[in-house]
């Protein structure tokens, strides 16, 4: 997929940042000053915290299942395994959720010329979607071999390198969507949420 202009890939799989034209509002507010800025609420705030969440929550279940390939405690790494995962891509799915049927819904009107990075923040939850299927087969895989006495650590190896690729599509969409919103709600200020 290219962006209207046709010379930047879009694809989650490629791209390396958003397109220029979708960070018109990024040049006015880069990062380092968004905490500052007075429209920096409650809402951005917690928005922000979720995917800080999400990106401690991906570190903690490749330490995981680190453990399980070179045994250190692994009947904590088991149990971390299971939770930490299962509560990973609950979390995840319910945010995605929230974000196409509510949030962006309420942000696209605010700034239509930003339009287009909405469209591409949504095709990176199909693509997230089915790295959240993946994921979750593979842990399920490696939790039915725990459960017997087959050897674990090939399955926790695959569950390793789903993990690890599954980090980076979630942190570039992570940045690219933080670097679309947050500039918009500094700009505009909070949707109305009622």
């Amino acid at each position: 997929m290219t962006d209207v202009a046709g010379m930047t890939q879009v694809d989650l799989e490629t791209r390396k940042n958003l397109p220029q034209h979708l960070r018109k509002l990024l040049d006015k507010f880069p990062r380092i000053n968004w905490h500052s800025h007075k429209n920096f609420g409650e809402l951005t705030r917690f928005w922000l915290s979720r995917h800080i969440m999400f990106r401690e929550l991906i570190g903690r279940m490749q330490q995981s299942s680190k453990n399980i390939i070179e045994p250190q405690d692994q009947q904590e790494a088991k149990s971390n395994i299971r939770h930490l995962t299962g509560f990973f891509l609950q979390q995840l799915h319910a945010h995605h959720t929230i974000e196409d049927q509510q949030f962006f819904p309420l942000l696209i009107p605010m700034d239509s010329d930003l339009k287009h990075g909405f469209e591409i923040l949504d095709a990176d939850h199909h693509v997230l979607d089915k790295q959240i299927d993946l994921l979750a087969g593979e842990t399920n895989h490696l939790l039915s071999v725990l459960k017997s006495d087959k050897d674990p650590r090939a399955a926790a190896d695959a569950v390793l390198n789903t993990q690890i690729k599954f980090e980076k599509f979630l942190n570039q969409h992570l940045v690219d969507e933080e670097e679309l919103i947050v500039p918009i709600l500094l700009e505009y200020g909070p949707p109305d949420l009622v």
